[in-house]
């Protein structure tokens, strides 16, 4: 798939780093702008952005607009793919390394106070340099875990709190995930919406991966779960002050380990990387 001229433009205006980073003032010459929708040309971003609110997650359901939906954001790439991110500040996003790769220039979709879905353009791409992703690919834990400064603050969104999962985490533990990717795998029509969902830990969480599964079908067969384009969205886990996004999404099967949604979902625990995401952050001049 070509790259639509609005992306190729801006590609030398996204920095990427992987390890340590370092704040950079914005080109005088490039100042912190919203792309309209009008001007995209890839036909896929343009059939998500302008689908109706669909569904997302397999199985789940509409959160409160109130709730973690105010800092679920959508992330399109050039080369036509879209993922879930969350704010942690005005212009920092979190998200999962292996959806933000070099090679293409991603932006963030915001609706404005007119509801018409605009472009807001990407600064830096931080990505973990101990991210591996044919470990990911053969869902094996790794540091899936990137982090995107935006050029403008995003209004209209609120910031979640970053943390860490209780320790040690049971069998059983119960999480919330968030996601706006589809529930019709293949079909990208049926996401763009944000949708929950309520899952349990299975297998032997630890603080390098955690398998979640739908309470009722434990993964035998189609339940509950993460699907394309879910992947970089939220996980929470309840704290004493709250909700408090505590892993992401990383990968997901269907029933049995097989190809698909709705089996598991694999998240990449944010106990290894806080420090990472702190660091970067106050690179970049922010404050979590």
């Amino acid at each position: 798939m070509s790259c639509p001229r609005q992306f190729l433009s801006k590609r030398a205006s996204m920095r990427y780093r992987q390890g340590p980073v370092r704040s950079n003032p914005p080109s005088p010459r490039l100042p912190p702008k919203r792309v309209p929708m009008k001007k995209l040309a890839t036909p896929i971003i343009a059939a998500l952005l302008l689908a109706t609110p669909a569904h997302a997650i397999v199985g789940g359901g509409t959160p409160q607009v109130d709730g973690v939906a105010r800092a679920v954001v959508t992330i399109v790439g050039s080369r036509g793919n879209f993922c879930t991110g969350s704010l942690i500040a005005p212009k920092l996003v979190l998200t999962v390394a292996h959806c933000v790769q070099p090679g293409a220039d991603y932006k963030i979709v915001d609706r404005g106070t007119d509801g018409q879905p605009q472009l807001l353009n990407v600064r830096t791409v931080a990505i973990h340099p101990n991210f591996n992703m044919q470990a990911m690919q053969a869902h094996r834990a790794t540091a899936d875990v990137a982090l995107l400064q935006l050029e403008i603050p995003l209004k209209g969104k609120s910031a979640v709190p970053v943390g860490m999962p209780n320790i040690p985490i049971q069998v059983g533990s119960r999480f919330v995930i968030a996601g706006i990717g589809v529930t019709v795998r293949g079909d990208g029509k049926s996401g763009g919406a944000t949708r929950v969902a309520g899952l349990v830990a299975t297998g032997q969480p630890g603080t390098l991966q955690i398998r979640l599964v739908d309470p009722v079908t434990n993964g035998v067969r189609d339940g509950i779960g993460a699907c394309t384009g879910d992947s970089g969205g939220p996980v929470f886990e309840d704290k004493p002050n709250g909700a408090v996004l505590v892993g992401l999404i990383s990968w997901s099967t269907g029933a049995n380990g097989a190809a698909g949604c709705g089996g598991l979902t694999g998240v990449t625990p944010l106990t290894l990387y806080r420090d990472w995401i702190l660091q970067t952050a106050r690179s970049w001049g922010a404050a979590l």
